[in-house]
Formats: C-alpha cells, sequence, structure tokens
C-alpha cells in the first residue's frame, strides 16, 4: 500500500505478537504464531501480499488479541486489495486502542478504498491530530476531503438531485 502502512510509511520499530513466549502451535511443529507473524511479515516486506496475508490469518487464529498480529494482517490484506477485510481488522485495533495512530490512519485509508470517504475523513483527521509530524497523515486527509468535495459538488450539479421548477417535488 503505497501510502499506507506497509509501504514504508510507518516509522515505528517492527513489533512481535504479544505472548511469542507462549508460542500456540499451529499446524505442528515449526509453525507456531510467531514463526507465522514473522514469515507473513518476510514476504510483506517483498511486496507478496496476498501470500503474507494467508500466513497472518493463520498467526491471528492461534493469536487473535495480538495487535502486532492485525496490523500486519491488515497491511497485507491492504496491498493484496482486501480492503474491507483490512478496515474490519484496523477497525478491531482502534476498538481495542482508540489512541492508535497507525491503526487510525489505516483505517481511514482502507475505507477510503471502500467508498466510504466520510467514514475514512473521520479516522485519518483523528490520525492526522495524534501525529502531526507524520506528514502522509495530513496528505490522506486532504485527498479524502477532496473526493467529498468533488462528490458534494457533483451532486449539488446533478439535475435529478434538485427540484425542478413547476414539480410538485
Amino acid at each position: 500500500m503505497s501510502e499506507a502502512p506497509a509501504g514504508g510509511q510507518d516509522s515505528r520499530p517492527e513489533r512481535e505478537p504479544a505472548d511469542s513466549g507462549g508460542r500456540g502451535s499451529v499446524d505442528g511443529p515449526g509453525h507456531d504464531a510467531y514463526d507465522l507473524y514473522r514469515r507473513g511479515m518476510e514476504l510483506l516486506g517483498r511486496g507478496s501480499a496476498a501470500a503474507a496475508a494467508q500466513l497472518l490469518e493463520r498467526a491471528a487464529a492461534a493469536e487473535p488479541q495480538s495487535r502486532s498480529v492485525l496490523e500486519g494482517l491488515a497491511r497485507a490484506q491492504f496491498d493484496a486489495g482486501q480492503y474491507a477485510a483490512a478496515a474490519g481488522n484496523f477497525q478491531r485495533i482502534v476498538d481495542a486502542s482508540p489512541s492508535d495512530d497507525y491503526a487510525q490512519f489505516g483505517l481511514g485509508l482502507a475505507l477510503a478504498r471502500t467508498g466510504d470517504p466520510g467514514g475514512a475523513a473521520e479516522h485519518l483527521a483523528l490520525a492526522a491530530a495524534m501525529a502531526p509530524e507524520r506528514r502522509h497523515y495530513a496528505d490522506a486527509l486532504r485527498s479524502v476531503r477532496a473526493t467529498l468535495r468533488a462528490r458534494t459538488t457533483a451532486g449539488n450539479k446533478n439535475p435529478e438531485n434538485s427540484e425542478r421548477p413547476g414539480s410538485d417535488a
């Protein structure tokens, strides 16, 4: 996601799944949640978003409360064009931690891609207010607001949206 989380825009260090010490087994030896997470993030870093999403889905099934796994999964889903799924996972992070500016940003971008610029603007505005030093947050917010203005202007010029003189509407 070029303007979004996986495209190198996030300056935060990689985080590991919360309970990597307990390492729940998924599909036997060598397939624990941490291993799936690590391999998924490597694939995501190399541009294989769909493959990364598959591994990260399995990691998320094993560690459903891990914000790191959910964030990685949401980033992979976004890059793979699975915008509604990405929005759902970013929303889970936002629900658990409303002050996570990166999750707000990711949710805003995913909502924009699903055709919800109003919802996108809300989350992008929160992200931009929480981390004003991250210019790409404000840039994304300006873009979504421009989309909203264009839609409003287009809607006002559409003859089907206005009353016609002499009609009883």
